[in-house]
């Protein structure tokens, strides 16, 4: 049949793109997971050194702007970090149309309420944070699982040329293009081969993009994770090291100037690593 090649080509060429975007889209949902951990655990570290600083008496006022500092670092990533994710509300609270189609995207691609609270904390940013942060219980859910599922169609409202890591994750279901079925040969079966081959080819450019934003964020999710668990796993050897050396002192005016410089030190890495926490990737 005529052009019978050139769409079993571009089928071939659009189920090929499709296995690599899938191989991404797994590797930025286990890389925004390890990250998730790592920041779970540099969260923790923060929180014992505030948790020394406060044992402390005659503190410089320095160390409470620092910690202040912290805080509101860290206040978005705790905000997305204290809510439960369910798959069906996400797609529920985003509404009908092509909102609802990059929830199901992204739920799908989240898979399990971990990752999508790794993928939550990851491409969130601080404004959502703070946001969610001023509200409780179901309020605070509602609003972070209709962001997830329907912001992430507002941010990248260009479609995949406007560079959004959040929507190239969601998926040819919140994009709307059906290359899940094309690829299947489902849609193409009916259609004009030539007609099908261009079709094929216009959907597999969209993943192609799609695939280069995703191997960009995880690049990117790879080295704020490697800095993250880094500089956390530095602070508290320096913690566990000074406060060892220091037991029976609680007041700073105690301490030698050598300490003092040392706990310095402890506090502006502290707040290195908050600053850590704001990071946006994938934009």
């Amino acid at each position: 049949m005529l052009n019978s090649s050139l769409k079993k080509e571009a089928v071939v060429k659009l189920k090929a793109a499709m296995h690599k975007y899938e191989v991404s889209t797994e590797a930025v949902k286990g890389n925004a997971i390890k990250l998730h951990n790592a920041r779970t655990y540099g969260a923790d570290v923060i929180k014992k050194v505030e948790a020394y600083i406060n044992t402390l008496a005659n503190t410089p006022k320095e160390f409470a702007k620092s910690i202040e500092q912290v805080r509101i670092n860290l206040a978005s990533f705790k905000a997305l970090s204290e809510i439960s994710y369910d798959e069906k509300a996400m797609i529920k609270l985003a509404g009908g149309g092509a909102a609802a189609g990059v929830a199901a995207g992204v739920a799908t691609a989240a898979l399990a309420p971990t990752a999508a609270m790794a993928i939550a904390t990851t491409f969130g940013t601080a404004s959502t944070g703070a946001a969610i942060s001023g509200l409780t219980g179901a309020a605070a859910t509602n609003a972070a699982l209709a962001w997830l599922g329907g912001g992430a169609l507002a941010a990248g409202g260009s479609g995949m040329a406007g560079g959004s890591a959040l929507l190239a994750l969601a998926g040819p279901i919140g994009w709307g293009i059906g290359a899940a079925s094309l690829a299947a040969g489902g849609f193409l079966a009916n259609k004009k081969n030539k007609e099908a081959a261009i079709k094929a080819d216009n959907e597999r450019v969209e993943i192609v993009k799609a695939t280069r934003v995703l191997e960009a964020t995880n690049t990117e999710i790879v080295h704020l994770k490697e800095s993250t668990q880094k500089l956390a796993t530095g602070l508290e050897q320096s913690l566990l090291t000074f406060t060892g050396a220091v037991r029976s002192i609680r007041s700073f005016t105690e301490f030698s100037q050598d300490q003092r410089d040392v706990l310095r030190a402890i506090i502006n890495n502290t707040e290195s690593l908050s600053a850590l926490f704001m990071k946006e990737v994938g934009k």
